[in-house]
């Protein structure tokens, strides 16, 4: 797998993740043209007009993310509104869908399970990631430092071009993803990857719910957010951002539909197993509270899939540090580990 250290300014970092990821950023281009051109029925052109939508409000709102991805473009010897378009990619997919797809077998899942869970042993977070294999390839994993700034460090695995996505920062505030599909966008506010960063540089969960809720989310979307006190979801729409709280058992855990009220929005039922999902996450986090089980620790929730699982990610949040594993859960092909 491959690691990028960034240091320094928003355009060096981003120079410096175009430089290492050119070919990955690459085939992310390549892998989100035949998907959106598949789901969405937008050719490359007309998404690259979609992300032009978002630069005067994010100028105003997040600039150095904008600085950011410009490093990238210079980089990779890309176009700016080509990484942008990478940045606004959940935005367009689950917002902009077609209703008749053209092929619904090239349609992936990103049927993602997450669980948030505050224990004895200490606060947890982790998540799987499910998604076409195609962009397997395309993954990295991103330490970024900005020295005199006053924002943690921060690691992530991400999708390369993409400046935000699942990981944990040096204050031990992580952060994971559920795709939800509701029609509609809001380009005023943060897409969903840029609302993932303002967590990673957020020094607690309430200060990185202060900030979304702020500024509000462009699309649909669960992100999940812990620290060492414990996890909170928020379910993401371009009209509200609403909390999920933890349930009595301390746990959030979430698939890929809203939990809570969505009468105001049109959300489509696409993963038939997103409520089966959910319900097994709860079933198997109940087994292990049984207290002759000992500690809980990351191998106790890493969890079975069969399903076309890209990566886990398991964040032991009191403790500051992650394990990532490649592959399904039980075909893992590479580990890494992250610790600050």
């Amino acid at each position: 797998m491959l690691e990028i250290r960034c240091v320094g300014s928003p355009y060096e970092i981003g120079v410096t993740h175009g430089v290492t990821a050119r070919g990955k950023i690459t085939g992310s281009i390549d892998f989100y043209s035949r998907l959106f051109q598949n789901s969405c029925s937008l050719s490359w052109s007309e998404v690259v007009q979609e992300a032009a939508k978002y630069v005067e409000p994010l100028e105003s709102i997040v600039p150095r993310y904008l600085e950011e991805i410009r490093g990238i473009a210079v980089g990779s010897g890309l176009a700016f509104l080509d990484i942008l378009a990478l940045n606004v990619r959940t935005e367009i997919t689950f917002g902009l869908f077609s209703d008749a797809p053209k092929d619904i077998a090239k349609v992936p899942s990103d049927g993602c399970t997450s669980l948030g869970w505050l224990t004895a042993s200490g606060s947890f977070l982790g998540q799987n990631w499910d998604w076409m294999v195609e962009q397997g390839p395309n993954l990295v994993i991103c330490h970024i430092s900005q020295p005199g700034t006053g924002i943690p460090d921060f690691s992530m695995v991400t999708e390369a071009g993409i400046i935000g996505k699942i990981g944990l920062n040096a204050e031990g505030v992580g952060c994971c993803l559920n795709a939800i599909r509701c029609r509609g966008v809001d380009p005023s506010k943060l897409p969903i990857h840029f609302a993932l960063r303002k967590v990673l540089e957020s020094s607690s969960r309430t200060a990185a719910v202060k900030a979304i809720k702020l500024a509000g989310v462009a699309g649909s979307g669960h992100i999940l957010i812990g620290d060492a006190t414990g996890s909170i979801g928020l379910e993401c729409t371009s009209k509200w951002v609403k909390e999920v709280a933890m349930d009595d058992a301390n746990r959030v855990c979430h698939t890929n539909h809203l939990l809570l009220d969505k009468s105001d929005v049109d959300e489509v039922t696409w993963l038939i197993d997103s409520p089966a999902r959910l319900a097994r996450i709860r079933e198997l986090t109940s087994q292990v509270t049984d207290p002759t089980l000992g500690a809980i620790d990351l191998d106790t929730i890493k969890g079975e899939s069969v399903a076309e699982t890209l990566f886990t990610i398991i964040m032991d949040l009191t403790n500051k540090s992650a394990r990532v594993t490649f592959g399904r859960p039980t075909e893992v092909r590479e580990k890494v580990m992250i610790s600050f």
